[in-house]
């Protein structure tokens, strides 16, 4: 801030006459602006208005020069009247348009020039040019006729009363002027006068400002210094002083004396203050902490740590006992060593240090909008007996003052005395709770002693006790061991027997579909070829027949399919195959499977998938496709009338039990199928999900079916995690829904699914079952690529037949036959390898597995072995359809497996690929 100009009482005086010469300068300026103006307003009325009446006598004199001459050459004939009227005729504008320019500060008197303007130009084109027109041409009867009406006059007399209401408005203005300029001759005289007066009483104003900021100036002093007096000791009054002169100088000695008193008084109270504060302390933490508080409190420093000495190995080592202003511990490093930073330096040069220049890397402080960086750090060391036993960090948001520094200095001098006795006082307190817990424990030791021998003399007693009946049950362990033992044998011979069952049961199984499956190989091929009817030979009847008996077979199929998927189940040897399913395309697949069964039905299907569903779950695809197509099947053919719906959506969280939690899955889905058949009594809820199990025999009679698919449903659910609750009532629908996980971690363990199953079960209301639905699993076609037509594929290859059912080559090698292929048979895998060894070389070879003498598998080996027909395609044919029975065919040798019994299609499809490749 710019330093305040002296202004002393000399100035003063010589700057008020310097102020009444400037007025009177300015009145002289201004009177003569006024007389300046005064006249040019004289000029302008003289000039102006004696311009405007000249203009308009000119105009008014062109018009009548105009009238005169074509009025001569009316009535003359002479052209040399024509002469004033042309030169009138040429010359009136140009007055006019310098009459207009000069009256452009008028508006309305121009909007009248424009009037006149305008009645002179009617008055050439009506009067004027017309009549000269017709006496040019002679035309005497005209211009009587115009005479006779004249409309001529009437124009002039509107021009002249123009004029004249002109004249008469241009005349009042000059008047209006006239009396202006005198009101304004009378206005500077008036203002003359009170120019003259004002500046009188600047002057007057000027002395009387003048004498009294020096008398008031003198007087304020006097007041404040009798204040200060009167006031017992209170020095917080000071002397203000507005103006900067003499008396000024007086005032700031003055308030200088006072402020170094009251210095002097705030130093002594402050240090008899902090003196006091430390009484009934003692602890050198809660002394530390007050001091800090007090000190920050008196200095108005921001940030502050106390660090006390205290000895170790390394030496003397300074820690901090407290902190002002911390922000979670941060306040300072927790500990240093002398010489150590600028804090152990100034512990070990035993002096105080002062830092104004703070770096920008020091701690910042704190507060609720920010952090701040401080502008004086202020490092004190606390002596005793010319020791150092405390250091003091203080760091404040303004520079501390000398006084400041000088307080914190003479309290620090006796500080040290006080922190000795705090510390001395703290170790005695510590010794005498040590001695009295060492007597209190030497007291409880000796009671604990007392109580140790009795309890002992009771456990021996005890353990007497003990050792008999030990002896006891001894004698009865070995007696329970033994018949463990025997428990053991029998239950591993039980087991044993068990296994061999299950081997006994698989093979049987195997061995039953491989008979099943040859007969109906032949039945289903033969049948079909049948219903084709290519020779058209059948009658209509016949074909149903061949219809009939195809179906029945592929219904044998499903069964024999389904017996051997609940054995694979039972067993533990079914395999689940985990990948990525795309449920965006399940509600498609859905419509496409089973839109023309609601069609035939006449039941409406609806298909509802939430938009929580993920588009992507890891599970099984084939068996969460088998489970969903047995539950919608069984729904139609068990529902009459009405609708069949399948809900898809996601288990939200807070439905989710503390079962399906422990699963490691990504999420829960539910799938519902609900209808509105026939429904199922409550009590046989459970019995339709066991094995040939079916709600009632009327069912059985009116519905068909095995009683295997919600068994096997239900067996699969269970194997991918999930499984099927029911809700059903008579008569009114069923809802069989299907709680499943997305298995992205592998499968989940099957007792903690069941378990899931238990929980859920009990808080689903029970409802009525449908009764149960076989689903055919129908083998997956392969994906053909772009292929010739059959003709040009199978026409003339050689393919060889090799199986020991005469039924199977018989259909066989009929339906090859009919597509141009040359055939060859074999009966077992000996005859094979004669004949290809003698014979011409084969395009395609259709080996069986299970023949005598040399089976399938020993074919295929020696073909690709010892005959070294590696390229050569070998489609494996088997009816076992047993575990791993692709596996074992493709490891002999096959290029492709297929199980019976065949259908053509695929059959056909499979050839086609490898014979092109």
């Amino acid at each position: 801030m710019e330093k305040k100009m002296r202004f002393g009482i000399k100035s003063k005086i010589i700057i008020g006459y310097l102020i009444v010469i400037v007025c009177l300068f300015i009145a002289f300026i201004v009177l003569n602006s006024q007389i300046s103006s005064l006249q040019k307003e004289r000029n302008f009325i003289i000039d102006h208005d004696i311009e405007v009446h000249d203009l308009t006598n000119r105009i008014e004199k062109h018009l009548l020069d105009m009238e005169t001459g074509q009025r001569g050459y009316i009535i003359t004939g002479e052209a040399s009247y024509l002469e004033p009227y042309n030169s009138a005729a040429s010359s009136w504008e140009k007055d006019y348009n310098a009459l207009y320019q000069l009256l452009n500060n008028n508006p309305n008197q121009q909007e009248k020039l424009e009037k006149i303007k305008g009645s002179i130009q009617d008055w050439i084109e009506a009067a004027g040019e017309p009549t000269i027109a017709l006496k040019k041409e002679n035309n005497t009867k005209e211009l009587q006729q115009f005479f006779e009406k004249d409309p001529g006059r009437q124009y002039m007399d509107d021009i002249r009363s123009q004029f004249t209401s002109f004249r008469n408005v241009e005349k009042k203005s000059t008047e209006t002027r006239a009396t202006e300029l005198d009101e304004k001759n009378q206005k500077i005289k008036i203002g003359l006068y009170g120019l003259l007066l004002f500046v009188t009483l600047i002057s007057l104003a000027i002395a009387i400002v003048l004498s009294n900021s020096i008398v008031n100036t003198i007087k304020e002093v006097t007041q404040t210094i009798k204040r200060i007096t009167a006031s017992k000791g209170e020095l917080k009054g000071r002397i203000k002083v507005r103006s900067n002169d003499e008396i000024k100088d007086l005032g700031i000695a003055t308030n200088a004396l006072l402020e170094n008193i009251e210095e002097r008084n705030w130093l002594q109270t402050n240090i008899a203050h902090a003196v006091t504060m430390y009484q009934g302390i003692a602890s050198v933490d809660k002394l530390a902490e007050k001091f800090l508080f007090t000190v920050s409190e008196m200095t108005g420093a921001s940030f502050g740590a106390f660090y006390v000495r205290e000895e170790n190995d390394k030496g003397d080592l300074f820690v901090k006992q407290a902190a002002f202003a911390d922000r979670k511990g941060d306040a300072g490093r927790e500990s240093f060593l002398i010489g150590e930073g600028l804090i152990g330096q100034a512990a070990l040069e035993k002096r105080t240090l002062v830092i104004n220049d703070v770096p920008d890397t020091y701690q910042l402080i704190a507060s609720g909008l920010g952090d701040v960086k401080p502008k004086s750090i202020f490092i004190v060391p606390v002596l005793f007996e010319d020791e150092v036993i405390a250091v003091i960090e203080l760091a404040s948001l303004h520079e501390l003052t000398v006084l400041e520094q000088e307080l914190i200095s003479q309290v620090i001098e006796t500080f040290g005395l006080t922190i000795n006795g705090v510390i001395r006082r703290m170790e005695i307190a510590r010794l005498l709770k040590e001695s009295q817990a060492m007597t209190e424990e030497l007291q409880a030791q000796s009671e604990e002693l007392q109580t140790q021998s009795e309890e002992l003399q009771m456990q021996s007693e005890e353990l007497r006790m003990i050792n008999e009946q030990l002896e006891e049950r001894t004698k009865d362990a070995e007696e329970k061991s033994f018949e463990l033992e025997a428990a053991k044998e029998d239950l591993e011979e039980k087991a044993h027997q068990l296994e061999l069952n299950s081997q006994y049961k698989s093979e049987f199984l195997a061995n039953m579909s491989h008979e099943l499956r040859t007969p109906l190989n032949s039945i289903l091929i033969l049948s079909e070829m049948l219903e084709e009817n290519a020779a058209k030979t059948l009658s209509e009847d016949e074909e149903e027949y061949a219809r009939i008996i195809h179906s029945s077979g592929k219904d044998l199929l499903a069964l024999i399919n389904d017996i051997l998927d609940l054995s694979k189940v039972e067993s533990g040897k079914l395999d689940v195959l985990l990948a990525e399913m795309n449920m965006s395309e399940l509600p498609d697949q859905i419509e496409r499977n089973f839109s023309h069964v609601a069609e035939q039905k006449k039941v409406q299907l609806k298909i509802n998938k939430a938009q929580d569903v993920p588009n992507i779950i890891h599970t099984d695809e084939k068996r969460f496709q088998q489970i969903v197509k047995n539950l919608l099947s069984n729904a139609f053919k068990f529902t009459e009338s009405g609708s069949v719906t399948v809900s898809i959506q996601r288990v939200a969280d807070h439905r989710l039990t503390t079962a399906m939690r422990t699963v490691d899955t990504d999420c829960w889905l539910e799938i519902a199928v609900a209808d509105t058949g026939i429904g199922i009594p409550k009590e046989k809820h459970q019995l339709i999900f066991e094995a040939f199990q079916q709600a009632d025999g009327a069912t059985v009679r009116k519905y068909g079916g095995t009683g295997l698919g919600l068994s096997i449903c239900s067996e699969f659910a269970k194997l991918l995690g999930g499984w099927i609750s029911l809700s059903s009532e008579v008569e009114k629908g069923s809802t069989f829904t299907l709680y499943l996980p997305s298995l992205s971690n592998g499968l989940v363990d099957y007792e903690k699914v069941n378990f899931a199953y238990e929980e859920v079960a009990v808080s689903i209301e029970e409802a009525e079952p449908e009764a149960e639905i076989t689903e055919i699993d129908h083998p997956v076609q392969p994906v053909e690529p772009s292929l010739p037509d059959d003709e040009n594929v199978f026409q003339d290859k050689r393919v060889l037949i090799v199986d020991d059912d005469q039924r199977n080559i018989f259909a066989l090698k009929t339906a090859l036959a009919k597509q141009g292929m040359t055939i060859m048979t074999a009966h077992n895998g000996i005859e094979c390898l004669e004949m290809m060894k003698n014979s011409e070389p084969f395009d395609l070879i259709l080996m069986d597995i299970m023949m005598p003498q040399m089976d399938g598998y020993e074919a295929m080996q020696k073909i690709r072995g010892e005959l070294k027909l590696v390229d050569l395609p070998i489609i494996a044919l088997t009816a076992k359809a047993m575990k791993n029975d692709r596996e074992k065919c493709l490891e002999a040798g096959a290029s492709d497996y297929i199980s019976k019994p065949l259908d053509l299609n695929q059959l056909f499809s499979v050839m086609r690929v490898w014979l092109v490749n």
